[in-house]
């Protein structure tokens, strides 16, 4: 038990300090080896699944009651993503977490002191059609980062990608779920063919994004690339089905992703649902060993926390069983699973408690290393405890 507490201690704090992910990793393991139990206790087992999930709750306002207060004082979940259309309900304005200012600073107030490490509090806050903080519950208007790219302006870029951090960090929020770095197709519905990305171009798209995300960076917030391994040339939507690249999709899809890791501007990488067949013919890209561990960790040289996109989406549910999907995603490389709960397969209160019990289970049974629960937990700790958080 004594081993656990102090392994746990490393992975929460130790980060702090100069340890690298892989010397932490590694120390853990030869510990737990040494000592004949090679698997911990199941509560603190359990807490670190639960730190490997980004799940979200219905209301604008918690209390001590809350499925929210569940997920982050109870169980402890490492992370929260926040929307204001409830898409479970009746999809209307409102309706979700978000319907003011005030409401919004008093509910990441609340679900930050409930939290025993930094907590990872998210939004999708692109600019444009996406945008959670809408004009309406009394945030800035946003424009889309297709008319920043068409403006082709640096200070046009850092204006609005300031505002948007702003908003962002005197709301409590420390992550935002943006920039897209896809590359635009119009032929692409729900990227390109709503505005989403920047460019056409990967170098532009690069450079709109690195300067959005430095302003988000000098507001103390985080920022995520998505949809690894791009999803701009999809000529389908991953929250209905499957899509398959294969056709479309080249290395310079690949361009902007590498341009902002080479440039430590990646704090975040989300992954798309989608199949890139000459690279892995079997499983989508969030499954995706090949994927995530040989295109983005060897080639790319990406060492920080990989995020799915929503676990639930069409794309996954429709075409794997939703438990083995988690396991094959944490297997592949995925370090944190977003579980939105508000997706079309509805609201289920008790999702996350049930997504930790398989998580443990399949440590358990071996269908997953304790090592890559290990490394998936370092390398959020590390996320967590960066120096641009902790002066927020």
């Amino acid at each position: 038990m004594k081993l656990f507490s102090f392994c746990s201690g490393l992975i929460y704090g130790a980060m702090k300090k100069s340890v690298t992910l892989t010397l932490l990793a590694a120390a853990l393991v030869a510990l737990a080896s040494a000592a004949g139990n090679p698997l911990p206790p199941d509560s603190t087992l359990r807490r670190m699944a639960a730190q490997m999930l980004m799940v979200g709750f219905r209301g604008d306002t918690v209390d001590e009651n809350s499925d929210a207060a569940r997920y982050v004082r109870d169980l402890g979940v490492g992370a929260i993503i926040l929307f204001d259309i409830d898409l479970t309900g009746d999809a209307t304005l409102g309706s979700r977490n978000i319907t003011s200012r005030d409401k919004l600073e008093q509910t990441t107030a609340r679900l930050r002191g409930w939290s025993r490490t930094p907590l990872l509090i998210a939004l999708d806050q692109e600019g444009g059609r996406v945008a959670r903080l809408k004009p309406q519950y009394g945030f800035t208007l946003t424009v889309s980062a297709a008319s920043l790219g068409r403006a082709a302006n640096a200070d046009t870029t850092r204006h609005y990608a300031a505002l948007i951090a702003d908003d962002l960090a005197r709301s409590g929020v420390n992550v935002n779920l943006a920039p897209v770095v896809d590359l635009h197709d119009p032929l692409c519905p729900p990227l390109g063919g709503i505005d989403r990305c920047f460019s056409a171009n990967a170098d532009s798209v690069a450079w709109h994004a690195g300067i959005f995300i430095d302003e988000h960076h000098r507001h103390g917030v985080l920022t995520t690339l998505k949809h690894f391994p791009g999803h701009g040339h999809a000529h389908g939507d991953s929250h209905w089905g499957l899509v398959d690249i294969t056709s479309t999709w080249t290395d310079d899809d690949l361009q902007p992703f590498q341009t902002l890791i080479d440039n430590h501007r990646a704090d975040i990488i989300m992954t798309a649902h989608v199949f890139l067949r000459d690279i892995d013919p079997d499983y989508p890209a969030t499954l995706s060993r090949d994927i995530i561990d040989g295109l983005l960790r060897k080639r790319l040289h990406y060492d920080g926390v990989v995020l799915s996109d929503d676990m639930y989406m069409q794309g996954i549910i429709d075409n794997f069983d939703i438990d083995n999907a988690i396991v094959m995603a944490i297997n592949a490389g995925v370090d944190m699973l977003c579980v939105g709960n508000n997706i079309s397969t509805g609201f289920e209160a008790d999702r996350p408690f049930r997504l930790v019990d398989l998580i443990v289970n399949a440590v358990r049974d071996g269908r997953i290393p304790f090592e890559r629960i290990i490394e998936a937990n370092a390398r959020i700790a590390r996320l967590k405890h960066t120096p641009l958080l902790e002066h927020r």
